[in-house]
């Protein structure tokens, strides 16, 4: 047995894999997580409505400053203002509160990951299958930000377990209590209130293909629909019920109508893209653990006919379909199918299955196409401080030394001891990502406009009901300057301006000559100004401030 092998047999027993997950879940999820400003569009969004929650004490209503959010349901704003009203106030700029939530949802759904592939495959693969799984990029940003994802995805994996043990234990003639059924049904209230229908399609998607497979349905009685049903409705239904009546009904209405219909229908927000989407990025979202991911699903394939594996592909190939088909896509979507995958490769190295003929040559490619990401997220280390800071660091170099120096170790390793080569993919995930998150990324003043303006008017001494902007209004700035800041036109900045003398207004460069010509009588008088990248529009800004003459 190898040394990586002895690791995950002497680690895999009693209460160490627990103890091993944590650590290895705090490594990677927390550093950054208080450094890093406002990371795009949603989260300013998300940690922004949860302020105002508190601000008001509505927690039914969500809101962005007078503009009803009438798209996802609470559950998320929930559990951040519970961990701002424990370690922070709403008046604060800290967002690592905020983004608490969600790296405790990413540690426990990465324990969950270990219960699931200990039911499916045994300890060992399970230990390996969930560490690879907690060092993913898309779980590691995703356990950075203030938003839902993190969380649906601890919510998956609770109704995923459930589902596995009745069917297991179905499938093996075995009684099965109370507990799974109730942590299916659960395990769907709580998702449907952080996200809708996501889980739930994917959980009735999973039954529907197993029930075809099996040519037999009767295994469904042991989720005990009949009182777990409700108390999934109980879960979520009071709220429902609340924000229909403080909405008069228009909450579900728009739910539907401007959010879950055009992403089933279109490309919305220009967020389209044609089906092999998910399937092009998987090299990169699902580093380092996506080294023997198409290994582990030929294994699987070929053991289909074996019940833990006929579940597992059950899990993921009509939720993966699913996700391509709709026209919709962002890379986080396939997020809760992501564990499973890593656990069908855990298993696949650790069992040491090698591909035969073509399948050995594809492996060996997509060998390549692992190291190939590797290189490019050294290059993008290095790169960025060139383009959006103040050129190369010594974080930069050293995290491309790891990815390099550490992927070269895990290709090498990939054929002869395939369980060392992910736990060597691990290790370099947990270096390169703590650099980038806890401090290359912090450094780069040209990605952060919204951080680098608010800086600006605390500096001015201005609050943000002073100040009016034209030409940038991203929801960042509304979280860091304050919830009255205005976003307005040329029109409404003038008539902002000469409202007083206390006023001031902020003007992107491209709207700057229209409004000195339109505020000509007030004699503006430029001040400071700042420039940065406004990724939502595709292009540099600079931001001047203006005041009365």
């Amino acid at each position: 047995m190898t040394g990586a092998r002895a690791f995950l047999d002497r680690w895999s027993g009693g209460g160490r894999p627990w103890a091993v997950l944590i650590l290895l879940c705090l490594a990677l999820y927390l550093p950054g997580i208080a450094a890093l400003p406002p990371f795009d569009r949603d989260e300013s969004r998300f940690v922004q409505a949860t302020r105002q929650m508190l601000d008001t004490g509505d927690f039914v209503q969500i809101r962005f400053q007078d503009e009803a959010r009438n798209k996802k349901p609470v559950g998320i704003h929930w559990l951040q203002a519970a961990a701002v009203s424990a370690f922070s106030e709403p008046a604060s700029t800290a967002l690592w509160p905020y983004r608490l939530m969600s790296a405790l949802a990413a540690t426990l759904a990465v324990l969950l990951t270990f219960l699931l592939g200990r039911t499916l495959l045994g300890a060992p693969a399970a230990l390996l299958g969930a560490a690879a799984s907690a060092g993913t990029l898309l779980l590691v940003v995703e356990a950075h930000l203030a938003k839902t994802d993190a969380a649906l995805l601890a919510a998956a994996l609770a109704v995923e377990l459930a589902l596995a043990r009745i069917y297991l234990a179905h499938r093996a003639g075995a009684a099965i209590g109370p507990g799974a059924p109730l942590l299916l049904w659960c395990g769907v209230g709580v998702a449907a209130l952080i996200k809708g229908p996501v889980v739930p399609v994917l959980a009735l998607l999973t039954v529907a293909v197993l029930s075809i497979a099996d040519r037999r349905a009767g295994w469904l009685k042991r989720t005990r629909p009949l009182w777990g049903l409700p108390l999934a409705m109980l879960i979520v239904g009071p709220w429902l019920v609340l924000v229909s009546q403080a909405t008069d009904g228009a909450f579900l209405a728009e739910a539907v109508r401007s959010d879950l219909l055009p992403k089933l229908i279109g490309g919305q927000e220009s967020h389209g893209a044609p089906p092999g989407y998910y399937l092009g990025l998987l090299a990169v979202t699902a580093w380092p653990a996506s080294l023997f991911v198409p290994l582990g699903l030929w294994v699987a394939w070929r053991a289909r006919d074996q019940p833990a594996f006929r579940f597992a592909l059950a899990w993921v190939l009509p939720g993966w379909l699913m996700f391509e088909i709709v026209p919709t896509k962002l890379p986080h979507y396939v997020l809760p199918l992501y564990p499973t995958l890593a656990l069908l490769a855990a298993h696949a190295a650790w069992s040491g299955v090698a591909a035969a003929g073509r399948w050995r040559w594809a492996q060996g490619i997509w060998a390549g196409v692992w190291a190939a990401v590797a290189v490019g997220l050294a290059a993008l280390a290095t790169a960025t401080g060139f383009v959006f800071g103040s050129g190369l660091s010594f974080e930069a170099v050293l995290a491309a030394f790891v990815l390099l120096a550490g992927g070269a170790v895990a290709v090498a390793c990939s054929r002869a001891d395939p369980p060392r080569a992910i736990l060597a993919g691990i290790a370099v995930g947990v270096l390169a990502f703590g650099l980038l998150f806890a401090r290359i990324l912090p450094a780069l003043d040209g990605l952060w406009l919204g951080r680098s303006a608010a800086q600006l008017l605390a500096r001015e001494g201005l609050s943000a009901e002073r100040v009016a902007t034209v030409g940038y209004s991203e929801p960042s700035l509304v979280f860091l300057a304050g919830t009255e800041i205005i976003f307005t036109d040329v029109a409404g900045a003038v008539r902002h301006l000469a409202g007083g003398p206390d006023r001031a207004v902020l003007i992107g460069d491209r709207d700057r000559a229209r409004f000195l010509a339109a505020a000509a009588s007030l004699s503006p008088v430029a001040g400071p100004a700042v420039r940065g990248f406004n990724y939502s529009r595709g292009r540099w800004t600079e931001l001047t401030l203006y005041r009365p003459g």
